[in-house]
């Protein structure tokens, strides 16, 4: 059994853990607050936005645009958004399990965040290049991603463009997704499953009204669509992040709190058993010198 003095150490030890990763908590909270707003906030938009792009296809001719055109697909890019830092519970662990999903052989990637860079040199998989944001990153720093997913889909290097992300439900929930970005598929905008909701917007398109004409709108409005899904599921990983860490940094916290009181309890118990012990030998002693 170990000693008393090993206890003591092991309850400090435990204790000055537990302030760590509450500080961590709060820290966490704090960011995931302003990051679910930011996340919840751009739905909205992506919504409207995802309307008149349906509305748009519907009055031009299949293909009038080069990311709407569906090929054979020979290559295919994928973005991996995962985060920089870990002590996030699972997070990256199921998002990076879907990367690992696509084959080697035909797939390039793109990354943004350590974790995932760190991932795809381990396993040897071909990385392009790999892009730097900040906690609360701006459209603009995203746009420079999105730039480099339509350069390489519209010079024929890839043939497809897909996205894995975490989509954020709640604080407790958070879902690795696979998502196509490129080419813009019609079912995709009807029915996919898009960041801005789960379920399938239903769309009545009736109501816009396009000047000059539809072709010119679609190509200003097409670039712009898929700005702002990247970002949007930027700022859906970053919620995430920072909503997995505050939970997980919240258990650490519980359990070295648990494990405060267990250790406490161990240490009255050796430390009643060496007064019983040192009380016996008295006794003992008293017996012996009286005999």
């Amino acid at each position: 059994m170990a000693n008393t003095r090993e206890i003591r150490r092991r309850i400090k030890s435990v204790k000055n853990t537990a302030q760590i990763t509450k500080a961590m908590q709060m820290v966490a909270a704090s960011k995931m607050r302003r990051a679910q707003q930011a996340a919840l906030a751009g739905r909205e938009y992506a919504r409207l936005l995802n309307e008149v792009l349906v509305s748009l296809r519907e009055r031009v001719e299949e293909g009038a645009h080069p990311l709407l055109v569906e090929r054979p697909i020979k290559r295919e890019l994928v973005l991996v958004l995962a985060t920089d830092k870990g002590l996030c519970g699972a997070l990256n662990t199921n998002l990076l399990r879907e990367a690992s999903q696509f084959k080697t052989d035909t797939v390039r990637y793109v990354a943004s965040g350590r974790k995932a860079v760190q991932y795809l040199a381990r396993t040897k998989r071909d990385l392009l290049a790999d892009f730097e944001l900040k906690d609360a990153p701006g459209f603009a720093e995203t746009k420079r991603i999105a730039k480099f997913c339509v350069e390489k889909f519209l010079d024929g290097e890839v043939d497809k463009v897909t996205v894995v992300y975490t989509h954020f439900v709640n604080t407790l929930t958070q879902k690795a997704t696979v998502r196509t970005l490129l080419p813009i598929s019609a079912v995709e905008l009807h029915g996919g499953k898009t960041p801005v909701a789960d379920e399938a917007q239903k769309v009545n398109s009736s109501g816009f009204i396009f000047e000059p004409n539809a072709e010119q709108v679609l190509d200003a409005v097409l670039p712009q669509f898929v700005n702002f899904q990247i970002y949007q599921m930027v700022l859906d990983a970053r919620a995430s992040e920072h909503s997995a860490r505050m939970v997980a940094m919240k258990s650490a916290t519980d359990n070295a709190k648990q494990l405060v009181k267990d250790l406490t309890l161990e240490y009255n118990k050796v430390r009643q058993a060496a007064i019983t012990t040192e009380l016996l030998e008295i006794t003992t002693a008293q017996m012996a010198v009286g005999g």
